[in-house]
């Protein structure tokens, strides 16, 4: 195992386990660690496009609204209106389909996936919906209520794969734009918060 993969994944595990903790303690942590998170996904993505525009009024309308409008009201309103059990199924497959891509990806290797992201391959893709699945047999084996089981539910799982694949092609472009390999350098292995 190379040395960056053994950040990456110590890194991995150390976010997973931090995560669960600051869903599960209490909303009042919940709401802080997602403050937390998008004042650094601001920062790196105002970095990033001011790299790219050099307009500062444009800039700070657009990347806090980014960070705040869409993700801390996604996070924040799914934790609320479906709970810390939701959202932690969420996370999962998130995470289980950026595994899925990454060891996919590696393993197979094949066609480039877009000339955005050249790291990106069509097998790494399919890897990552793949994995997506994985929480949905997880869960379903805790709690074997029949929407975990539905096609709805199925559907919902490669509906957030692809939004993940989405976003990381969109960071991957803008970060291309901007002439840089990572948002940041908070995450050993990872990067910034926008490269997780």
């Amino acid at each position: 195992m190379g040395k960056e993969l053994r950040k990456r994944l110590i890194t991995s595990i150390a976010l997973f386990f931090l995560a669960i903790f600051c869903i599960f303690i209490n909303y009042k942590i919940f709401f802080i660690a997602v403050l937390l998170i998008s004042g650094f996904a601001w920062n790196e993505i105002k970095k990033i496009t001011y790299r790219i525009t050099r307009n500062n009024l444009l800039i700070n309308l657009l990347t806090l609204f980014y960070a705040f409008g869409i993700f801390a009201v996604t996070a924040v309103g799914l934790y609320l209106l479906l709970g810390p059990v939701f959202f932690l199924y969420i996370l999962s497959i998130c995470i289980c389909s950026d595994i899925g891509g990454y060891v996919i990806g590696k393993k197979i290797g094949g066609k480039k996936l877009t000339k955005i992201s050249p790291n990106k391959t069509i097998s790494g893709s399919i890897g990552s919906f793949c994995f997506s699945i994985i929480p949905l047999l997880i869960f379903y084996n805790i709690d074997s209520s029949e929407y975990l089981l539905s096609t709805n539910s199925f559907l919902m799982c490669l509906f957030t794969s692809l939004t993940c694949q989405l976003g990381d092609l969109f960071i991957s472009y803008q970060k291309r734009k901007a002439k840089i390999k990572n948002t940041g350098k908070i995450l050993p292995g990872h990067g910034g918060v926008l490269d997780r």
